[in-house]
């Protein structure tokens, strides 16, 4: 009888150590999970903070300042280009940095079409529409092809590779980039005069600019109007597939 006794209670008090040790277990691997996923949140919100990223709150913030002096070109003009010049400078510091994020990349975007969107309302009554394809691009681009649509024209026509090439570090792509950000504010100096009365340029050259950042921004537009359709076509392919599921 004694020995029956002795049984159970050892193995009563080997199963209550066992139990302990599995709540210990237990309580330290969800601490850890828990701080891994703050670790991971603290992580995420650090990309919010990258440099290059802080150049994009600068950029939205000089649109709006841009905006809030559009009346008064010798305020618009520096602020607006500023605006431009700085667009090139966040891509240049994320890769010197190694800050490169798809926060960053969206961002990017989100503030150059945020820019231009205002200066071709403030143009034309119909500016609207250039920025509604602006807009409409970015999301079939961003939507399919993520922070890499850039690279991600490799079975496009060669003309479209072409103007995408290097991240449109190429002349073309630089010809491109150009109508997109320099035809808007050509035109607003047009309108304004500031291409006769600060810079001095002859009517003929005001017309030449025009003309080749048009262009430019022709050039464009047959690549924004093959991104909408190849999206379109990834849409519509998928239609029998989803169905048939």
């Amino acid at each position: 009888m004694y020995l029956i006794i002795t049984c159970v209670s050892s193995f009563w008090c080997l199963d209550k150590s066992s139990y302990k040790a599995g709540c210990i277990l237990y309580f330290l691997s969800r601490d850890k999970a828990q701080l891994s996923r703050s670790t991971d949140t603290e992580m995420g919100l650090q990309v919010l903070l990258y440099w290059p990223n802080i150049i994009g709150y600068v950029r939205i913030g000089l649109v709006f300042a841009a905006w809030a002096s559009c009346e008064t070109p010798a305020v618009f003009v520096p602020l607006y280009s500023t605006h431009i010049a700085l667009d090139g400078v966040d891509g240049w510091v994320a890769r010197r940095l190694g800050q490169t994020s798809r926060f960053g990349a969206w961002l990017d975007v989100v503030v150059d079409n945020l820019g231009r969107g205002l200066l071709w309302s403030l143009l034309f009554q119909w500016g609207w529409l250039v920025s509604a394809l602006e807009w409409c691009v970015f999301v079939c681009n961003h939507n399919a092809r993520g922070d890499h649509w850039k690279n991600s024209f490799i079975t496009s026509p060669p003309f479209i590779q072409a103007v995408m090439a290097n991240g449109f570090r190429t002349p073309l792509g630089t010809w491109v980039v150009s109508g997109l950000h320099g035809l808007p504010l050509w035109l607003y100096g047009c309108r304004w005069g500031l291409l006769t009365h600060w810079l001095g340029l002859p009517l003929w050259i005001q017309a030449l600019g025009t003309v080749l950042l048009a262009a430019g921004r022709l050039l464009a537009l047959s690549v924004e109007i093959w991104c909408v359709w190849t999206h379109i076509k990834y849409l519509t392919d998928d239609e029998p597939e989803e169905k048939n599921n």
